[in-house]
């Protein structure tokens, strides 16, 4: 909402060059940018950030709208107080109001679209002295999508066939490799596996700012690219996150312990099987595949495969990799070819699971770009 946003605020200033996502106001073409980025991004900010019901936990609320409030006003002060500030002021407000009615009623923190099932092939949560690990956003694949048609629209081929010699094999590797301890794994594709637990919007997003700045794109231009990543982005989790309960597969730990279940001689049950890493969801697809395919898919278009300038930095968030923080890659499709190993070694997903994300993301990034801020005169 807030790249929309920003989008719209930019691509309204000057002569129209792009359609715009909601806004249809105009501004003068001396009308601040700053201003509009900086007033667009803050007011959509502190509405979601003011208006998340009690039900959404939200620990430091308090304390994040006081930080946007002195960071806006910062931002604001370092502007010369002109006519053309207060343009920029007035069209980023106009875009921030337009996206925030815009999502009125888009679905946002909904019931859960869970249905529970204890037959073989279901997905079940891990239970912690009596708790269920629930998912804290079961209502985001029923959230209406910022640019495809639907939820289903890229809707995924099914899992296999618990009868199949894929699903053996499938089922056979992430048992061998992805289990917490006795797992044939190397140190690093333990430490790897564990990397990869950071959150993929973050790293995505800065590794773009890192190319726009490398490659001097303007304030046009990024705020494109910017809001094309982030609102395809958010379009792939709500189509992934439909995935998984529509099939609501069952996770390693689930199928693994009850390989007995499944009718497929080729499956042996191991009861004391657990995973390196969990998640608090049914299965299909890798939601971390979504989000790394649909984000390196944007970048790809702006800047292909290599960019310029050689190697980029991703940078892990994660807290339980006891190595590097930060590292390196050429290409987009290094990292994305190593994603779908690293979840298996982590025991989260099978193989099929992770290259279906990566599809899902490539898809949703591809009907993306075809209908979103398309040239002016453009059919």
């Amino acid at each position: 909402m807030v790249s929309g946003a920003v989008y719209d605020a930019v691509n309204a200033i000057g002569p129209k060059k792009h359609r715009p996502y909601v806004l249809e106001t105009r501004a003068g073409a001396r009308a601040s940018i700053d201003a509009a980025v900086a007033t667009a991004a803050f007011h959509v900010l502190d509405e979601l950030v003011s208006s998340a019901p009690e039900r959404a936990p939200f620990p430091g609320r308090a304390g994040l709208l006081s930080t946007l409030s002195t960071t806006y006003a910062s931002s604001l002060a370092a502007i010369a107080d002109t006519a053309f500030k207060r343009q920029g002021i007035a069209v980023g407000h106009a875009a921030a109001e337009a996206m925030l009615e815009d999502r009125e009623g888009d679905g946002r923190f909904g019931p859960s679209a869970w249905v529970p099932s204890s037959a073989p092939g279901h997905w079940s949560p891990i239970v912690t002295n009596g708790v269920p690990a629930l998912d804290p956003t079961p209502w985001a694949g029923n959230v209406r999508p910022f640019l495809v048609e639907s939820p289903s629209q890229f809707r995924s081929a099914p899992p296999p066939d618990l009868t199949s010699a894929q699903w053996a094999a499938e089922y056979n590797e992430v048992k061998d490799i992805g289990r917490a301890t006795g797992s044939t794994r190397t140190d690093t594709q333990t430490y790897i596996a564990r990397w990869w637990q950071s959150a993929p919007v973050h790293s995505w997003n800065e590794v773009a700012r890192q190319l726009i700045a490398r490659t001097d794109l303007d304030a046009a231009d990024s705020a494109r690219l910017l809001a094309l990543q982030n609102m395809a982005g958010a379009d792939a989790s709500i189509t992934c996150w439909n995935d998984k309960y529509h099939f609501d597969f069952w996770r390693p730990w689930n199928a693994i312990q009850r390989g007995d279940e499944d009718n497929n001689p080729l499956t042996v049950a191991d009861p004391t099987w657990t995973s390196l890493i969990a998640a608090p969801y049914p299965e299909w697809t890798s939601g971390h595949n979504c989000q790394d395919g649909v984000h390196a898919a944007v970048l790809r278009m702006f800047f292909g495969d290599d960019p310029v300038g050689g190697k980029y930095q991703i940078t892990s968030f994660a807290t339980n990799h006891g190595g590097a923080a930060v590292r390196m890659f050429d290409t987009f499709t290094e990292p994305l070819t190593e994603l779908i190993d690293a979840r298996i070694w982590a025991g989260l997903h099978y193989r099929s699971a992770d290259v279906a994300g990566q599809l899902l993301g490539r898809n949703v990034a591809a009907y993306g770009a075809t209908h979103f801020a398309q040239p002016v005169g453009r059919g």
